[in-house]
């Protein structure tokens, strides 16, 4: 009779962990959602890209905020930055470094450190990263990460700016 308590206290202990998990993460993608970033910021967005219009500028806000779930959902695995517009504007963001810290502990419950694709350890490390920031960044915007019809947000906002420099994708590499 003891097992069966000990098996059932158990199971209620895992299920009230699932809930309480989920609440938090719910909570935390909240948090991200409705963040509002230090006075400023896209100020210096515009200093790096002085031709961006400031509704560009909140283009590339939502799209940090969209990476920022994408390593929400990823729980800790690493996920690769798809726009270069993003990136230098996360670069930015971590520049105000008291917001940056509070940010990430709400958001994620540690630092979320920014890790140049040029120290990676190999490009399977890169690709792999890659990969989950597409199914992420998919799952987000409701949209078949294997059959899609579109880009997300972060794999197309560098083409809809027309940066040069950026990073450039297709939704079916097989086309």
């Amino acid at each position: 009779m003891s097992i069966v308590f000990a098996v059932v206290a158990l199971v209620l202990a895992l299920i009230a962990f699932r809930i309480y998990r989920g609440t938090k993460h719910l909570k935390r993608a909240a948090f991200i959602r409705e963040y509002v970033f230090p006075q400023g910021l896209l100020a210096r967005l515009a200093a790096r890209r002085p031709t961006l219009t400031l509704k560009e500028q909140q283009l590339v806000l939502r799209g940090l905020r969209k990476f920022f779930l994408c390593n929400l959902m990823a729980k800790g695995a690493f996920v690769s930055m798809p726009s270069k517009a993003v990136d230098e504007l996360w670069h930015e963001f971590i520049l105000f470094t008291k917001h940056y810290n509070t940010f990430c502990d709400q958001a994620f419950g540690r630092f979320l450190h920014h890790t140049p694709a040029v120290v990676l350890s190999s490009q399977k490390i890169a690709d792999a990263g890659l990969r989950r920031t597409w199914w992420y960044a998919c799952k987000d915007e409701t949209i078949n990460p294997l059959k899609p019809t579109r880009l997300p947000l972060l794999f197309a906002l560098d083409a809809k700016l027309n940066l040069a420099d950026g990073f450039h994708y297709v939704p079916d590499c097989g086309k």
